[in-house]
């Protein structure tokens, strides 16, 4: 039985071909539409280069736009131009002229003569709407489509032609059902933040991952973030689900979560500023010397490091010699998919079997979207599963206290607790002037455990933690009983038990 299946054409950007499963079909015809200043012209350009880099030739014209002149002197700064590749392999064409003095019969004719002088395997139209506004009727313009169409399929050129469209503007048009893929591009605003975002609505000859996906305009040009929740629908491997059982780094931790952490699990450290969170994530990292990965969203690698040396703790050599790296990521203008892409890189390509991600609140931040949270988290900490690496990670509370009688009062563990076979509770009790650590686990999944705060306190050498709950109950039965008179007589309640915790928000 022959094979029917058409060859598909790399587009030579990393995400943007994933997200196609492999590129658009040789031969096709293609629209990518989208507001100005969306980034069309960058992408068309940046899709020629890389095909002229990889042996090809490519063609790029222009109906009604900038002059080429202009034209390469903005994209001449990008990473992809090389100016090594025109005229043989890039070439540039002003059709606009002909458009107007001949129409679209003469435009076609004029592509046709093109594609076969400089033996064109790749078209770029940059400004499809003046070809639409040139066709007397909505037939022609149909009608030039199917030529183009005709054109692609003799010549073995794939054709990309690139249009501006309204904000509002559907796709419902004549056009986009005629060709091979419709691609949008768009430009928004999140508040203050301007963000950048792709989305296929067709692709024939194959799959593609559906949905919006992230994209940035950079020094090397387009840059495209696959949806992490699509991308990892599924792990890349089978997840492992036996191996030893791990060590915390603090032997009392250990023996609260019923002998310790299992392979390959995720483990979740909530609390509030101050309690210890990040202390934890060094504890863990240097338990074992083996591979490990600390993402920070606010310490620098430096302020890492010193923490730990101060700390004499046994990570501060890893992060040294570079065992354990450290990533930093500036919660400021992150992009969620980028920044989890980095993580699964680091992790494949160096082993990685400890991660710490210190700050899962700020991805949160990054999205804008607290209900995309969980499912991307879970495919996250899947894909990690799948690789032999065990996660903690840190979600940073509210600074409230225990509620008198109800210490687990506020705690946003429903909308988290998926994600982790292990939860770890962080909190403060105020008695008086003085501030008290407690620590529970609320949840060790395969393990027997009993759920019961201990007293712990960070020291010289970091975590220390009792070994029973005989502290924490006197503290907590002390708490319940000055409570009510504490506030009243204060007039200031030294927690804000009352108002729910924003860590989930």
């Amino acid at each position: 039985m022959s094979d029917w299946r058409i060859e598909k054409l790399s587009t030579g950007i990393e995400g943007l071909d994933t997200i196609l499963e492999g590129g658009v079909l040789r031969g096709g015809i293609y629209i990518v539409q989208g507001t100005p200043g969306a980034g069309k012209t960058i992408l068309g350009n940046q899709l020629c280069f890389n095909h002229a880099a990889r042996g090809g030739r490519a063609l790029y014209v222009t109906l009604l736009a900038e002059t080429h002149g202009r034209m390469l002197a903005h994209i001449g700064q990008l990473g992809f131009f090389d100016e090594a590749a025109i005229p043989d392999g890039v070439s540039y064409l002003s059709a606009f002229r002909i458009l107007e003095t001949e129409g679209l019969k003469g435009l076609t004719e004029a592509l046709r003569r093109e594609i076969r002088a400089r033996d064109v395997n790749l078209l770029i139209l940059d400004g499809l709407v003046s070809a639409e506004e040139t066709a007397g009727t909505p037939r022609e313009f149909k009608k030039f489509i199917h030529e183009l169409q005709i054109q692609a399929d003799l010549a073995d050129c794939t054709m990309v032609l690139l249009t501006s469209a309204a904000a509002d503007q559907g796709f419902a048009s004549a056009e986009h059902t005629m060709v091979d893929g419709l691609i949008e591009l768009r430009s928004r605003l999140r508040e203050r933040r301007s963000e950048r975002d792709l989305l296929v609505h067709k692709m024939r000859g194959g799959g593609f991952l559906r949905g919006v996906h992230s994209f940035q305009v950079t020094d090397a040009g387009i840059t495209v973030q696959p949806r992490i929740e699509s991308l990892l629908a599924t792990p890349s491997q089978p997840p492992a689900v036996d191996g030893p059982m791990l060590s915390t780094g603090i032997p009392m931790l250990d023996d609260m979560l019923g002998g310790g952490l299992h392979r390959h699990s995720a483990t979740l450290i909530m609390g509030p500023a101050g309690s210890g969170k990040s202390t934890v994530g060094h504890h863990f990292l240097g338990a074992q010397d083996e591979p490990g990965l600390f993402l920070s969203f606010d310490e620098d690698p430096e302020s890492i490091r010193f923490k730990a040396r101060h700390l004499s703790l046994p990570v501060a050599s890893l992060y040294e010699n570079e065992q354990v790296e450290i990533l930093w990521q500036p919660s400021t203008e992150g992009i969620f998919d980028e920044v989890c892409l980095r993580l699964i890189k680091c992790v494949r390509a160096r082993g990685v079997k400890r991660i710490f991600i210190d700050g899962l609140n700020d991805f949160v931040q990054m999205t804008g979207e607290q209900n995309r949270i969980g499912p991307a988290l879970t495919a996250l900490t899947n894909e990690f599963r799948a690789l032999g690496a065990t996660m903690l990670g840190t979600f940073e509370l509210d600074f409230n206290g225990i509620v008198p009688g109800q210490p687990l009062t506020g705690l946003p563990i429903l909308g988290v607790s998926p994600i982790a076979e292990n939860i770890v509770v962080m909190r403060f009790a105020a008695l008086g002037a003085d501030i008290h650590r407690l620590m529970v686990v609320l949840k060790a999944r395969d393990n027997a455990i009993r759920p019961a705060f201990r007293y712990y306190d960070i020291t010289a050498s970091g975590i220390d933690i009792d070994r029973d709950s005989v502290r924490a109950d006197r503290i907590l039965h002390e708490l319940i009983r000055t409570g009510g008179a504490a506030s009243a007589s204060s007039g200031i309640a030294p927690f804000a038990p009352d108002q729910p915790s924003g860590g989930g928000t």
